[in-house]
This record gives structure tokens, sequence and C-alpha cells, in this order.
């Protein structure tokens, strides 16, 4: 194995720590290492889920269609555990005999799983796509790695403010329109009822975090040529992460409670009554409705200036090509069904999964209330972390939860919290 594959392997290994219409799709750019059969079983790798009836019978639909318009096309789905997705990738990548044709895999690994040159470049496919001008930009770019596509986004997953509406009748609140109203709303909440968290965030919960400091114009690094170096120490930075760091305090949400509560955790405080606010996904509806039906609604997570939105991070899948395919025309095509607005209407329903495509999260928004303060924020804008294969070490060190755990509970100033932060960032970019 040469040295580039296994720092990327090393990379994607770190990262498993962590936790169309029905008219044939646009013709692929053409075969690449691989080739081009029209016949023969097409091998898909799509992830498992705790509850994956409705998402396999959605999939089985798409599989239907797509076999009777491909007369000797057998498509074979296997169903890869999130938490095994390392070894299971990096298998395919050192032996290409053994991987699939198409993968579903999370936009975090594009960077790391496109060093390793596995994975066949889709620019062209996706620009040639009859429905690819509907992608959400900002969705799209977390596809893309020096510029290139190496993924058709199948869904996506933003966050936005969950509040008790019962909490917020009974004392007269409004939802919050900027990060200073909503450390002010929380702090009222707390201070009207000490048995609550005004808001349940956490120093784990990074994509939290994060909007805070891009509402306030932080950047987490910035990328000059091939080079990145971490951006953690500028003044807006700062001012982010102290806005954050705010709401995890004894008026709102204690440091010995909150300090250490995860992303899954904070929504738990809130879905089990223990929180006036949290900041949650789409993704997490059916949690936080098992513990508070009709008691809650979402409003986007505002920003630094009144009725602005905060950039949220924009989480999601992508429908990936491996580039050794023998059947690439088939597997483009089969991508880009998978990801049609039909299909990607379909696995909302069944799954609750944010469309990549504007036209069907307007049409989804008209009808369903609750998907429209996500659409609005997809709308107003997202942003990613850094495309390098450097993150998945980042992320798998908890750069950035230490350096939130070190401000809010005193062990640090912020100004030291983020500089060794920086530090240890830019040891991971190779800076």
């Amino acid at each position: 194995m040469n040295r580039r594959l296994s720092r990327v392997f090393a990379a994607v290994a770190l990262a498993a720590g962590l936790t169309a219409s029905a008219c044939a799709p646009t013709q692929s750019a053409g075969p690449s290492q691989g080739g081009d059969e029209q016949t023969g079983p097409l091998r898909v790798w799509l992830f498992d889920e705790a509850k994956r009836q409705p998402k396999e019978a959605v999939v089985n639909e798409a599989i239907a269609e797509f076999e009777a318009a491909h007369p000797g096309v057998d498509v074979e789905v296997q169903w890869v555990a999130v938490e095994g997705r390392a070894d299971k990738f990096s298998g395919a990548f050192n032996d290409p005999n053994n991987a699939p044709d198409v993968a579903e895999f999370g936009n975090t690994d594009a960077a790391s799983y496109a060093e390793t040159g596995a994975f066949a470049d889709l620019t062209a496919d996706v620009q040639g796509w009859s429905e690819g001008a509907d992608l959400l930009p900002t969705v799209l770019d977390t596809a893309k790695v020096d510029g290139k596509v190496y993924g058709l986004p199948w869904f996506t997953g933003v966050r936005a403010l969950y509040y008790r509406t019962d909490v917020f009748t009974e004392l007269g609140l409004q939802p919050p329109k900027s990060i200073a109203e909503l450390t002010e709303t929380a702090r009222k909440i707390r201070q009207a009822k000490p048995d609550l968290y005004g808001i349940s965030v956490g120093g784990q919960y990074t994509y939290a975090m994060l909007p805070f400091l891009w509402a306030n114009g932080g950047e987490i690094a910035r990328q000059d040529g091939e080079r990145w170096s971490a951006s953690l120490t500028s003044g807006e930075a700062k001012a982010g992460v102290s806005a954050y760091a705010d709401l995890i305090k004894p008026d709102i949400c204690p440091p010995e409670q909150c300090a250490n509560l995860t992303g899954t955790q904070s929504v738990q405080a809130f879905s089990g009554g223990k929180a006036g606010m949290t900041v949650g996904g789409d993704f997490n509806r059916k949690a936080v409705e098992e513990g508070m039906k009709d008691k809650y609604a979402v409003v986007p997570l505002p920003g630094k200036d009144p009725g602005s939105i905060a950039p949220a991070f924009a989480g999601g899948n992508l429908l990936g090509v491996f580039g050794a395919t023998k059947r690439r025309t088939l597997a483009v095509q089969f991508t880009q069904l998978l990801g049609s607005a039909k299909y990607q209407s379909k696995m909302y329903t069944a799954m609750g999964n944010l469309p990549t495509l504007g036209s069907v999260q307007q049409q989804l928004a008209a009808t369903d209330p609750f998907l429209k303060p996500f659409a609005d924020t997809l709308t107003a804008g997202t942003k990613f972390v850094p495309a390098t294969p450097a993150w998945s070490k980042i992320d798998a060190q908890k750069i950035l939860p230490t350096a939130v755990q070190q401000i809010v509970t005193g062990e640090q100033n912020i100004d030291g919290a983020l500089a060794g932060a920086s530090e240890r960032m830019n040891n991971a970019f190779g800076s």
C-alpha cells in the first residue's frame, strides 16, 4: 500500500469512531478506469438504519423501476453499518474488485475518500443531469473536493431552534430573533423555572456551536492554495465561540451538567422535558415528538443581527460511483434515479430525510409546516467543515469540543483555549 493511501485509511478509521422523475436519467460522462457494460449485476452499498424498513421499501421501488427500464440488469443492495464503514470502505479502496458500483457515504468523509482516487469524478454527470440545476448550491458544495463533484447529494440535514410552546406561552415569550435575544430568553426561562435548562446545549455539541461562530463572521479554517490553516484566533471566531459559551453558564445551562453534553444528549434533555429550548436537526423530529408532542415548535436558529438566520452546518449523505465500476453509465443512472425528485420525496415521507432539490423542499414545506424552518435555513445559506482529509483527524481528536469545554469550565480563558485548538488543528493540517 502506498503512503498516500495509508494516510487516508488512517483518517477514515479515525472518522469511524465518530459518530428523478421516472424518465431515464441523463447519460453519464463515460467510462473511467473501469468499464461501461450495459447488463449484469449493479452492486450498491447503502447505510443501514435502526428502522430500515421504510428506507428499504423506497429503495426496492426504485430498483424495480430501474430493472424494468434496463433488461438484463440486476441491482444488488448490501446494507452497511455506519459504525463499521471505515473497514468496509478501506477494503474497497484496497481491492477494487470487491468494491461496489454505487455507494452511499457521509459528506464529511468525502475529502478522505476522494483522496484515495477510488471515487469517480461526477462533475460532468451532475451538470448534465436534467435535475442537477435544482440542487441547492450550498448542499452541492459539500460534495466537492478541489472543485470536483464526487457524489450526488441524496439528502441533507440542518439544525434549527426547537422551543417549548407551553413554556413560552406561560412566560409570555416570543421566539428569539437574534443570538442576543436567544441568550436573554434562555436566561429568563431558567430564572422563572429553575428546574429547566434555559436551552440545552453542550460542550461536545460542535454542530450547535459552529452556527454561532459563522454568524459572527468567523471561520474554522482558511485555505490558501492547497494549504489549510486554523482561523480560530480571529476576533470574529472568538466572538462566536464566546456567544455559544455564554449559554453554558449557571443561569442558563450549568457547566457541571452541560459541559459534557453531546448533540444527542442535548436533544434528549429537551425531549425529556428538561429544557425550554435546544438546537436540533430535522432528523430529530421523531425523538422530540416522543416526549414533547404538541408542546414544541421550530424556528430557524437566529443570527447575530435581528431577523437574520445563523448559517447551519450542512450535513448529509451522498451517492457516489466507484471509478473501478465496469458499468459506469448504469451506476450514474441509478444514483440519479435514487436522487431524483420522485424518490427524494418518497424518502422524506419514509425517513424524514431533507431533500437536496430546491423544488422538492418547497413542495414539501407547503404541506408540512415542520419542514419550513429547515428549508428557510438552507435557503439562507449553510456552511461546511474544511474539505480536507485532515478534518477526520481533527474531528476524532475532539479539538473543537475540548476548547469549548475548557472555556465553559474555566480551565482556560478563550484566548488560551482557541490558541491551543488552533495549534492542534494546524498540526493535523500539516501547516
